[in-house]
């Protein structure tokens, strides 16, 4: 316990450093492609990471948050109420675990189906910004729609009360090489257009939030609005 509590120490003393890293390589890819860095969120992901760290990262600059399981979400957007943190909704989401994100969360990535939809317009007082997320590589072991049936579900997410669909969100097979993640957010990117030119919705849908600590910069290349940082930011999960 004691070499943990070194190790995360260790971390936490460093949190400022590594968001500005973050930020520059951010920054320093946007402009390489032609984009402005403005244009994209950056999204820390806290999961498994006490509030004392993100109330860190708070302090360091950071003002959205992404977290994995609904009832961390629920408690430190309890212990942390005193901050003015803009929390995503980033795992899988179960329909018996909604009621715990609705009140919370400013932005659900993970839609995948009409029944969570469903569940999270009827709990939700407030308008809630929605991504449909896509299974791009057809993986058994992730959760996600398919590319046959997402133009469904997004007709189905503007037909309810309460929730503003947005965009697409992904999550590749992992690899070492960020390369190999490239055809994988061409994909998604092709899909939003594709879903834009389906539904001409009044405010274009314009999120795509892919791009983690290993692969943020060829999502940025590939047209990322928002990247899901957490080891990067945070260290190795404890």
């Amino acid at each position: 316990m004691k070499q943990l509590a070194c190790i995360f120490t260790f971390t936490m003393g460093h949190l400022a450093e590594n968001l500005l890293k973050i930020r520059d390589k951010m920054a320093v890819t946007a402009a390489g492609c032609g984009r402005n860095v403005n244009d994209i969120n950056l999204v820390a992901v806290s999961k498994t990471f006490p509030a004392s760290a993100i109330r860190e990262a708070f302090l360091a600059g950071q003002r959205c948050f992404g977290e994995n399981y609904a009832q961390e979400l629920r408690d430190k957007s309890s212990q942390l109420a005193d901050l003015e943190i803009n929390w995503h909704f980033i795992g899988h989401l179960q329909k018996n675990k909604v009621k715990y994100v609705a009140p919370v969360a400013s932005v659900v990535e993970t839609i995948d189906s009409a029944e969570i939809a469903n569940e999270l317009a009827k709990r939700s007082k407030t308008k809630v910004g929605c991504l449909i997320e896509i299974n791009t590589g057809g993986e058994s072991s992730k959760y996600g729609t398919n590319e046959n049936n997402y133009i469904a579900l997004a007709k189905h997410i503007g037909s309810l009360p309460n929730l503003e669909l947005r965009g697409l969100m992904t999550i590749p097979p992992y690899e070492e090489n960020p390369e190999k993640s490239r055809p994988y957010f061409q994909k998604l990117k092709k899909l939003l257009t594709r879903l834009g030119e389906e539904l001409s919705p009044a405010t274009p849908f314009t999120q795509l939030s892919m791009g983690m600590s290993h692969d943020f910069e060829v999502a940025i290349e590939e047209g990322a609005t928002i990247v899901r940082i957490g080891t990067a930011i945070f260290g190795g999960r404890i």
